[in-house]
């Protein structure tokens, strides 16, 4: 258990629990892919965002634990949907759900996390919440959509590439941050500082993933290196290497997005390295993280703002 995971360990653990209380489903295929899913573990990164920010805003009641629930399943189910569309066969080191189940299973089951997400809001009985968690799954399916767009085309920029990562991860952050801010009862300036730490970090998560891919090794990532490439997405190590590289780099970097092939994953690796684009991302989640951490200047010193600036820390330290 990481450090900012010790701060909130019972609230961690009370989260754990209702998770597993609200996978009961009369289907025994929604309960046995909702433990394996549970039980692959994994940084649980959002549901920590809602217990570190409630408390850290000075939120005294027990409400938190299940949004944290809510946060999580929503977030499982994009995981779920996502493997499906790209096709993808494993994950935090073991079979996705569609590669042990199928498609169709993981897809279903992936609806059943997002209405019993839905079901456990309505019991929340706070519309803002509600709000704020409706627009954020419009907001990821719009990513999701977009990138499935993007897949394949050398010509995506940089801009297009951060409206997606923003789209697909910052926006659950966010979401996770200012749901918890709202259960605090915080004013609309500091909500709005917390929904910002959220998005910056976010951004900062999947910028690092991004380079993760081309300089991480698949034992510590628990997926294939080179999957975004075998993918045709251009991410922005590639989208740099294009932009930055010599013409032949340049070259075999919209070859290998166009053809959504990982055929030449060595010497783009060697391309992406020799051109800077790895330094360059490494060095915008680094911006990423700086921003985030002036949204927590309100907050009132303790274990939880303390756990939540080693956070954003660790977004940029992780090997994995």
């Amino acid at each position: 258990m990481l450090p900012f995971h010790q701060v909130a360990a019972d609230d961690f653990a009370a989260v754990n629990q209702h998770i597993l209380d609200q996978l009961h489903s009369d289907v025994p295929l929604v309960e046995n892919i909702g433990h394996y899913l549970v039980e692959a573990g994994g940084k649980r990164l959002r549901p920590l965002l809602v217990l570190l920010c409630s408390r850290a805003a000075g939120y005294k009641g027990n409400a938190h634990i299940g949004l944290a629930t809510i946060i999580e399943f929503i977030h499982t189910a994009t995981l779920l949907h996502d493997d499906v569309v790209d096709t993808s066969d494993m994950r935090r080191g073991r079979l996705t759900a569609n590669a042990q189940w199928g498609n169709a299973p993981a897809v279903l089951v992936g609806d059943f996390l997002y209405s019993r997400a839905f079901q456990m809001m309505v019991a929340l009985k706070d519309m803002d919440i509600m709000s704020i968690l409706s627009d954020t799954t419009n907001t990821i399916a719009e990513g999701e959509v977009q990138q499935l767009v993007n897949a394949g085309d050398p010509a995506v920029t940089e801009a297009n590439y951060l409206n997606v990562i923003h789209k697909k991860t910052g926006a659950l952050f966010e979401a996770a941050c200012e749901t918890a801010a709202v259960l605090a009862g915080c004013s609309a300036e500091e909500r709005e500082s917390l929904k910002l730490y959220g998005r910056h970090l976010g951004s900062a998560f999947q910028l690092v993933d991004d380079a993760l891919d081309y300089r991480g090794n698949s034992e510590e990532l628990g997926k294939n290196v080179g999957d975004d490439l075998a993918e045709g997405k251009p991410t922005l190590p590639l989208i740099y290497t294009m932009a930055n590289g010599t013409a032949e780099q340049a070259a075999l970097v919209r070859q290998a997005i166009g053809q959504k092939s990982a055929d030449q994953l060595e010497p783009i690796v060697a391309a992406i390295e020799a051109c800077g684009a790895l330094d360059y991302t490494l060095e915008r989640a680094r911006a990423e993280v700086d921003l985030a951490m002036e949204k927590l200047e309100f907050l009132e010193e303790g274990e939880h703002k303390t756990a939540l600036k080693q956070l954003a820390s660790f977004a940029i330290e992780r090997t994995t």
